[in-house]
């Protein structure tokens, strides 16, 4: 299978890589010991442990890798390309050795060795990379392991695979024709046309076809009689499934425990792992900020309403948190107290705020007492921002997947904030541009990305957009 020829090519680059480290280190320890500093080889047995824990970081490098950089040695041959790959490598390499020099505190490493290493091993792995996967699949997927394929189904499909067939070309799939299900008219295809699918054994026999690839989910019957048919002959049968496509929506399958599922995102927040991990850094923030923070800018904020509008100091409104569930929120107060109507969103020059109460919406400050939230476990430090009950069904009406946000904590701050869309949402396209960052953050959530949101959160603190009221 296809799928496998490339997980294979990764792995043998990967061991390809190691071993080469491993030579690198060891010729660079010799001429080290000979030249340089004489006395080095008497320590060639410590230096035996960071050989090991130079492997041991590329190989955390290449498990702990996104599929989207998994295969990213394989198709781009330039160096330039390679630069951050190599660059995540090296990294994982010396954070692997310093932290166990740290831990150990071991001083025998010579930092004039480990600097010649780190160069030259950048290199061989930029080289590597941007060299290694092609000669392998020369090699390993030469005539002999071709894949004679044959296409099935309409032509308008194989436009749509074409860049897919010629990225797939060099792990030796070869396009030896198309078969359609039914006679069509002449049309313009990338690959011949060979005839109908009722021609299938004449047309394998003739091409010497041993993989058949669907282009499209069809009838079932005339899927299980394709795969009879393939299965009589000894013909690897593979289905593109586009499924997708009919449902106009992405989707992703997940086999779990013996059950065969279809699902519609990604949600790394449904890990344990995940969760617990982005819960201490909101309890970490929200600590230092309540204790820190928070006492005196109370005192500040209280100086300001007996000033320019005398009343309660905190503002306590119903919002829509996880999956929808009703929790208060805590705010300093910016508006007269007469004046607040919390169902209609507050606007440039909105004259129900008090001069005070604009300064600290601009900057944010007003929203500091909802860490209190975040330490009630009721909001997380970054998310979705929760709005009012009633706004959130107003939403919903103007975009059908709108609720689709409330499956994770709100924030105080989150990813649509920072993207500058904040404010008043007046339109149905304002709306639908910060669900759609939303919806980025929950398909795609990392610790770097929170780190992220919130240092870019802090910038626009200092320094607001126009779009903060």
């Amino acid at each position: 299978m296809i799928v496998q020829r490339t997980r294979g090519l990764l792995r043998l680059l990967a061991f390809a890589q190691a071993a080469l480290a491993c030579v690198l280190f060891w010729l660079l320890f010799g001429a080290l010991s000979l030249s340089i500093l004489p006395g080095t080889a008497a320590f060639a047995k410590r230096y035996a442990i960071y050989c090991a824990i130079a492997v041991g970081g590329l190989a955390i490098e290449m498990l702990t890798r996104t599929p989207d950089k998994l295969i990213a040695p394989i198709y781009a041959s330039s160096l330039v390309r390679q630069l951050p790959l190599a660059s995540r490598q090296l990294g994982f390499v010396l954070g692997a050795l310093l932290l166990f020099l740290t831990l150990a505190k071991d001083h025998t490493i010579s930092r004039t060795f480990l600097a010649s290493f780190a160069v030259s091993l950048y290199g061989m792995l930029l080289w590597t990379n941007a060299t290694l996967p092609l000669r392998f699949a020369r090699v390993l997927f030469a005539e002999h392991r071709d894949l004679a394929t044959l296409l099935v189904g309409p032509v308008t499909r194989v436009g749509l695979l074409d860049y897919w067939l010629k990225r797939k070309r060099q792990f030796g799939l070869r396009v030896a024709g198309l078969v359609t299900l039914a006679p069509s008219p002449a049309e313009d295809c990338a690959a011949p046309i060979l005839g109908t699918v009722e021609q299938l054994d004449e047309i394998c026999d003739r091409a010497g076809i041993s993989q058949v690839v669907l282009l499209e989910l069809c009838d079932p019957e005339r899927m299980r009689w394709l795969l009879e048919r393939c299965h009589q002959r000894g013909i690897r049968l593979l289905i593109v499934n586009d499924l997708g496509e009919q449902i106009r929506h992405p989707i992703m399958c997940v086999f779990d425990e013996g059950v065969n599922l279809i699902a519609f995102r990604e949600e790394p927040l449904e890990n344990p792992f995940n969760r617990v991990l982005k819960r201490s850094v909101d309890l970490a923030l929200a600590g230092f900020v309540v204790v820190f923070i928070l006492p005196w800018l109370i005192v500040l904020v209280w100086l300001l309403h007996r000033r320019q509008s005398p009343g309660p100091l905190w503002h306590w409104q119903e919002r829509a948190g996880l999956q929808n569930r009703p929790f208060t929120i805590l705010k300093f107060r910016t508006m007269h107290s007469a004046d607040r109507d919390e169902a209609l969103q507050a606007q440039p020059g909105d004259a129900r705020i008090f001069p005070a109460g604009r300064w600290l919406r601009r900057f944010s400050l007003d929203e500091m007492p909802q860490f209190w939230n975040v330490l009630n476990g009721e909001m997380s430090v970054v998310g979705p921002r929760p709005h009012l009950i009633e706004h959130n069904r107003q939403f919903a009406e103007a975009i059908a997947a709108y609720h689709l946000r409330t499956l994770i904590k709100p924030g105080i701050t989150g990813l649509a904030q920072v993207r500058g869309f904040r404010g008043e949402a007046r339109t149905a396209k304002d709306i639908a541009a910060r669900l759609q960052s939303d919806l980025i953050y929950l398909e795609e959530w990392s610790l770097a990305l929170d780190l992220g949101i919130i240092s870019r959160t802090v910038w626009q603190m200092l320094k607001p957009p126009p779009s903060a009221v």
